[in-house]
C-alpha cells in the first residue's frame, strides 16, 4: 500500500499544477491574441429617444453596449434572424435543450420554428431552411448564421424594408468570415454586425 500511496500523491500533484496552472496560464496567454484580450469585441451603439414631459420634448442620446460573441434576440421581420436559442440569449448563462432528436418534445419545438419561419417567409421552402435557423447551438449563445441561413431571408428583408435583394445579397457577402487560415472553423456571418450593417444601409 505505501508502494502505491505515494506515486498516487505525487502523481495527483501534478496533475494539479499541471491542468489547473500551466494549462490555465497557457490558455490566458493564447487568449491575449485574441480581439479584446480573449473578452470579445464590443459594439458601442447610440441612438436618440425623445421624451415628453408636459409641454416639454428632451432628445435623450442612450448607448447600448454588445458583445459580438455573444448572440442577440433578433425576430422582427426587418431583421436576420438569429439562430434559436435554449436560454433565450441570456448573457449570464449558456446551455442547451438537452434532449435527443428523437424527443417528441423537441421534435415539436423544431417543427414549430419551421413553421413560423415558413409563414414569415412565405417563398421559401421546407428543405430550403438552413438547420441553424430551426435548432438551438449547444451554448444557447452562437452569434453566427451560415451565408446560407441569412441569405434565405433576403426576400422578406427586401419586402419589410423596400430594399433591392441585391444590395442584401452584397450586403452579407461584404460580412462573411472566413475560417481561421481557411482551416479552423466554419465560413461564418455575425448577425449582429449584419442588422448593425443593415440598419445603416441607405
Amino acid at each position: 500500500m505505501k508502494n502505491n500511496l505515494l506515486p498516487s500523491i505525487i502523481l495527483t500533484l501534478c496533475c494539479i499544477g499541471l491542468f489547473c496552472g500551466v494549462y490555465t496560464v497557457a490558455m490566458l496567454g493564447i487568449a491575449q491574441l485574441a480581439p479584446n484580450g480573449g473578452r470579445g469585441e464590443i459594439i458601442l451603439v447610440s441612438t436618440d429617444t425623445t421624451h415628453r414631459v408636459a409641454t416639454t420634448t428632451h432628445r435623450v442620446a442612450t448607448r447600448k453596449y454588445y458583445y459580438t460573441n455573444i448572440g442577440q434576440k433578433f425576430t422582427d421581420d426587418k431583421y436576420f434572424w438569429s439562430r434559436p436559442s435554449a436560454v433565450d440569449y441570456n448573457g449570464a448563462g449558456s446551455g442547451g435543450s438537452n434532449k435527443g432528436p428523437t424527443n417528441p418534445d423537441y421534435l415539436a419545438q423544431v417543427q414549430s420554428r419551421i413553421d413560423t419561419f415558413l409563414a414569415h417567409n412565405p417563398g421559401v421552402k421546407k428543405s430550403e431552411i438552413p438547420s441553424e435557423l430551426v435548432t438551438a447551438s449547444g451554448s444557447g449563445q452562437d452569434p453566427n448564421l451560415s451565408p446560407q441561413g441569412a441569405m434565405v431571408q433576403v426576400s422578406r428583408i427586401a419586402k419589410t424594408r423596400n430594399i433591392q435583394e441585391e444590395k442584401l445579397f452584397a450586403l452579407i457577402n461584404e460580412h462573411v468570415e472566413k475560417p481561421l487560415l481557411n482551416l479552423f472553423g466554419t465560413t461564418k456571418v455575425n448577425v449582429l454586425k449584419l442588422n448593425l450593417a443593415l440598419d445603416n444601409l441607405k
